[in-house]
């Protein structure tokens, strides 16, 4: 079963008990899968990904075409489960909550023992950006919304800023900060980091911390990026 039938599912318990607000979606995702971990997680992630989305959609106080596109890119969504995602969508840009309470509750709903929950708050992180620069720009009050967020998710500066070098080039020096090296580091290390990374975002690495099949594409652009830098890096000539 797509796990957007399962927030389709979510969704209509809630509506059924009138409860509007986004902060009773999360509320009854927890009682709904206390007892199933796997289900709580990845429908938290699909909670997180669109709700975080439409409020970023807000940052910059235009919603572009292009961001529209991103959003359904990085959303496989299947036609009989699109009514259900979009009205998620609307109901999150409209809620008066700020994006704060949710990046918090997302962050309470992953164990902090678990790496791979913690991982999947940088997906989510890297989806947002991914959308985010899907206008040719990352504009200063998206990347704020996207700083604030890698805050309450405990993301460290230097993961932000590997994070920001996918999707945000700045110089000759980003190829290097997508694979988190320095320039200065020998080509036998900066090869050992792009091979780890390239391990770290196979598809089944992202499945088993929690990533829903449907989001998938945030490996692959991920990946395209990745692969990318190790190709920029690799044609310098040595000195």
């Amino acid at each position: 079963m797509s796990i957007l039938s399962t927030l389709g599912a979510l969704m209509r318990d809630v509506a059924i008990q009138g409860l509007q607000a986004l902060e009773a979606i999360f509320e009854r995702l927890r009682a709904l899968y206390e007892r199933d971990a796997e289900t709580r997680r990845r429908v938290a992630f699909s909670v997180a990904m669109i709700a975080l989305a439409a409020k970023m959609a807000k940052a910059d106080g235009v919603v572009t075409q292009n961001e529209i596109s991103a959003f359904r890119r990085i959303f496989a969504i299947p036609a009989e489960e699109e009514r259900n995602v979009f009205r998620l969508y609307d109901l999150a840009r409209q809620d008066t909550a700020g994006f704060e309470l949710y990046a918090a509750k997302l962050r309470g709903l992953c164990s902090n023992s678990c790496d791979g929950e913690c991982a999947m708050l940088t997906d989510i992180l890297d989806g947002l950006f991914f959308i985010a620069g899907s206008d040719g720009i990352v504009h200063e009050r998206e990347l704020a919304f996207l700083e604030r967020v890698a805050q309450i998710f405990g993301l460290g500066e230097a993961e932000f800023a590997r994070i920001k070098a996918l999707h945000v080039h700045e110089g000759e020096g980003s190829s290097y900060a997508v694979l988190g090296v320095s320039p200065t580091d020998p080509m036998p290390v900066i090869r050992r980091r792009y091979l780890e990374l390239v391990r770290e975002n196979h598809p089944d690495r992202l499945a088993a911390r929690g990533v829903p099949q449907e989001f998938m594409s945030i490996a692959v652009e991920r990946m395209k990026a990745i692969n990318a830098a190790w190709d920029s890096i690799s044609r310098v000539p040595a000195t």
